[in-house]
């Protein structure tokens, strides 16, 4: 490999580190809560593997791909939230095209990210929904927490989902605690004694 692909494909690498350090702007109005684009993407990527699971004669590998990159962009445009981007103009595409071309892989990235924008294959409405599930699970983490404004944000959040699999997803996560997965029984009694005698 030439000492130029090299060179570039490491400063790829600590490109990628900025979705770690940058933060996601929507949880400033809201009021509470906190994510970095990295941990975003992180939960992206699990529930796109879900939705990829449950849904039929879909190309998963495709899936993770798109919800890895999504927000790829953000490392150099930041994180802009619907209010930002209704005054601000968003180079997005700029961004990846300006990556891509110093990348030998940069043309694969190119087509993943253009096929989840475009939103015509079902792995790419796959990818859109497990972007937007993983909102509505902080949402819902938030709405547990007391945020009543948290609240007001799910429902047009819920009309944005393009397929059945998120939508049936969707009414549990909007009808679960957040905090049911670890705390299981709250009268059991584990939770005074921890299993010793007391």
């Amino acid at each position: 490999m030439k000492k130029e692909n090299i060179n570039n494909i490491v400063d790829f690498l600590f490109e990628v580190g900025m979705l770690a350090k940058t933060p996601r702007s929507g949880f400033f109005f809201l009021g509470s809560g906190e994510q970095s684009v990295a941990e975003h993407v992180n939960r992206t990527a699990y529930i796109g593997f879900v939705l990829a699971s449950i849904a039929n004669d879909i190309d998963a590998s495709k899936v993770l791909k798109m919800c890895i990159f999504h927000d790829l962009a953000e490392a150099r445009v930041s994180d802009l939230n619907y209010v930002h981007q209704k005054y601000t103009e968003r180079k997005e595409h700029q961004a990846i095209e300006d990556l891509a071309k110093a990348l030998p892989f940069g043309d694969a990235i190119r087509s993943i990210i253009g096929e989840y924008e475009q939103r015509e294959s079902k792995e790419a409405k796959l990818a859109k929904d497990a972007d937007t599930l993983e909102f509505l699970l902080s949402l819902k983490e938030q709405v547990d927490i007391g945020n009543e404004r948290a609240k007001t944000w799910t429902p047009p959040l819920l009309k944005r989902l393009l397929t059945d699999e998120a939508k049936e997803l969707a009414k549990v996560i909007v009808e679960t605690d957040s905090d049911r997965w670890w705390y299981g029984n709250k009268n059991d009694d584990w939770w005074v004694s921890r299993g010793k005698e007391r």
